[in-house]
């Protein structure tokens, strides 16, 4: 069972009468920041590019690039994966009722398994802070908060495993684009610890935890530089860019060139 296979936590997630202002507000500059990479890698490549989102969710992204006609000439195809089938039923009857079948794919595919697809792409994102969505396959949401010693994440091998797995895939000169990562700082995790709770749920982490869970399974880690340098030894620092998505040290925007 995962966060998203809940359909009252999953109505929560994607209503905006749920979400905090820092969310809404860190969705659309996710959105604006992720419009100027699409055109700079089409510009860049002198073609439409091919586009892998890696936890498409409700397919918001896929609506509003499809809103913007100048925006969406530039992308040739776009392949939208998930392991949540509540998710996907959303993006399906979304790009069913837009009419763009021939342009967009939806598979059923948990992020571990990218290895299985043999297309190359030109861009391969995640959006709304699923790059945090990544916890140990062994983590007890259950007793967590009970427990003696607080999760190390020194290492994060499943973050790893997929991002290295996503490098693999990256057509040449192509980009990986973690579109919004919460900053690890006390403000941020306070931040996200209200949005949770204004979602109904209840909190099961501490102040010393770089992450916040919840009983109802849904998890999020807050990222410094440093660490995202530690989870993909594939990459040289030198191909990393950094991007704050607004003034307070909340999120922000990864770009990671090949």
């Amino acid at each position: 069972m995962n966060m998203y296979d809940n359909p009252d936590t999953v109505a929560h997630s994607f209503d905006e009468n749920y979400l905090s202002p820092y969310l809404i507000q860190a969705q659309w500059a996710e959105f604006v920041a992720l419009k100027e990479v699409i055109y700079e890698l089409a510009d860049r490549l002198q073609h439409p590019i091919r586009i892998l989102d890696i936890g498409v969710g409700s397919g918001r992204i896929i609506q509003n690039l499809h809103d913007i006609p100048e925006i969406w000439q530039y992308v040739a195809h776009y392949t939208g994966t998930d392991n949540a089938v509540l998710c996907l039923d959303l993006a399906s009857k979304m790009v069913n009722d837009l009419g763009i079948n021939d342009k967009v794919t939806l598979l059923n595919l948990d992020a571990v398994a990218l290895h299985q697809l043999t297309e190359t792409y030109d861009l391969i994102m995640t959006t709304w802070f699923t790059a945090g969505n990544f916890y140990p396959d062994d983590f007890d949401f259950k007793s967590y908060s009970r427990a003696a010693s607080k999760l190390d994440l020194t290492i994060n091998s499943k973050f790893t495993t997929i991002f290295s797995q996503a490098y693999r895939l990256l057509a040449p000169q192509g980009e990986i684009v973690l579109g919004a990562c919460y900053k690890d700082n006390d403000a941020t995790r306070m931040k996200q610890e209200l949005s949770y709770q204004k979602m109904g749920m209840t909190i099961i982490t501490s102040p010393q935890d770089s992450f916040t869970a919840t009983q109802e399974r849904f998890w999020s880690q807050r990222f410094t530089r440093e660490k995202l340098y530690a989870y993909m030894p594939f990459v040289g620092q030198q191909q990393f860019a950094f991007k704050d998505l607004d003034t307070y040290e909340y999120a922000m925007q990864v770009r990671i060139k090949k």
